[in-house]
């Protein structure tokens, strides 16, 4: 396939959207009725769509099989549902063969899309399934849209008159290191002509990259930021984060100090509790003298059960909770959701490749 084309009309924000007509001497005002039909309608197919003569020809004229533009639409590989009838997760293909994991969840009345940024990672942390897969490559934005766009047909389906208000980043791979494009799908997804997430339902996690978060407090991005801790020491830490190494623990609290400073933003921490390895009452009490004068949530998340990692959930988590709570900070466990259908990131893709065919932390969503 050549490199410049064809392109996915998924990639473009509006005004790309627009120069596109424009160079083709279709109005830009089409534009509109055009984002709509890929967005607000989620179309499957642009030819089935009731355009105005210019915009149909063009259509017919540029998007397609062997044309310059293709739409986003992966291929459903295999869909697994929880016995709650709240969870549903999707392993997608993408054009080019590589499968990724996309996650819909259900909280009474808010609807939550869980999608990846890349497909697998390299961050390596050892009780993620996805990050013993290795990296592949980046999403393109078209390609983190379209996750979005699957889980709001599927939500259309199911439950007509639900709404999918919540998206969190939390999916295989480090958002941060595909921050360009996750920025430019997140434009698009906060669109208010289209899908309309608001910024502020829409939660960024990473593993703790630096250079990233700075970026994000620089352009005073209105998303909101979780940082995956889980050791109070650099030793703790990097056990369990390798990624830790680049970026020591007074490195990263000093960046989360700026980001916080700097958008006046309360940061989302989480830390996932693994029996004899960092649920401690002395870790706790370490955890909160690291994050003193930050303005922080701690997200306290049950280890989800991974093949290769011998570690078990804590049953510590209350007493670790109160230590938390008494030292001034909002501290609250997340409400589990897909264990049963393997919901954690690379879970199911991993749990294919076994039977042979390729950590979105399907809980409770940061974001309410």
């Amino acid at each position: 396939m050549n490199r410049q084309f064809p392109k996915s009309l998924h990639d473009l924000g509006f005004s790309g959207l627009a120069a596109v007509l424009a160079a083709a001497g279709v109005v830009p005002h089409h534009a509109k009725a055009l984002w709509r039909a890929l967005y607000r309608e989620s179309a499957l197919d642009l030819s089935a769509c009731d355009f105005l003569p210019p915009l149909q020809r063009w259509v017919h004229q540029s998007v397609g099989a062997g044309k310059a533009f293709f739409l986003d639409v992966p291929e459903v590989v295999d869909e697994i549902r929880s016995t709650d009838g709240l969870t549903r997760k999707f392993l997608l293909r993408l054009c080019d063969g590589q499968i990724i994991e996309t996650v819909l969840m259900g909280y009474d009345a808010r609807q939550t899309v869980c999608v990846s940024t890349q497909a697998g990672c390299a961050m390596g942390c050892v009780f993620c399934a996805t990050g013993r897969m290795g990296f592949v490559r980046h999403l393109r934005p078209g390609e983190i849209v379209a996750q979005v766009l699957h889980a709001r047909r599927i939500l259309q389906q199911i439950h007509p008159h639900k709404r999918l208000r919540n998206l969190v980043l939390m999916g295989m791979g480090e958002p941060l290191n595909n921050l360009n494009a996750v920025l430019q799908a997140l434009d698009i997804i906060s669109d208010t002509r289209g899908i309309g997430i608001g910024p502020s339902k829409i939660a960024i996690s990473t593993v703790g990259v630096v250079p990233g978060i700075l970026q994000l407090a620089a352009e005073a991005r209105p998303y909101r930021l979780a940082v995956s801790l889980h050791g109070s020491t650099d030793e703790e830490r990097t056990a369990l984060v390798p990624a830790g190494r680049r970026w020591p623990l007074d490195t990263l609290i000093d960046a989360c100090r700026s980001y916080g400073k700097t958008t006046g933003k309360r940061i989302f921490f989480e830390w996932t509790l693994i029996a004899g390895t960092n649920d401690a009452p002395q870790t706790a009490v370490r955890l909160a003298k690291l994050l003193d004068g930050i303005d922080a949530h701690i997200n306290l998340i049950p280890l989800n059960p991974t093949d290769g990692f011998a570690g078990t959930a804590s049953p510590s988590g209350l007493a670790f909770q109160k230590i938390l709570l008494a030292a001034g900070f909002p501290c609250t466990f997340r409400q589990s959701r897909g264990i049963d259908v393997a919901a954690g990131c690379g879970m199911l893709q991993a749990a294919k490749r076994r039977v042979s065919l390729p950590d979105c932390d399907s809980t409770r969503p940061i974001t309410e």
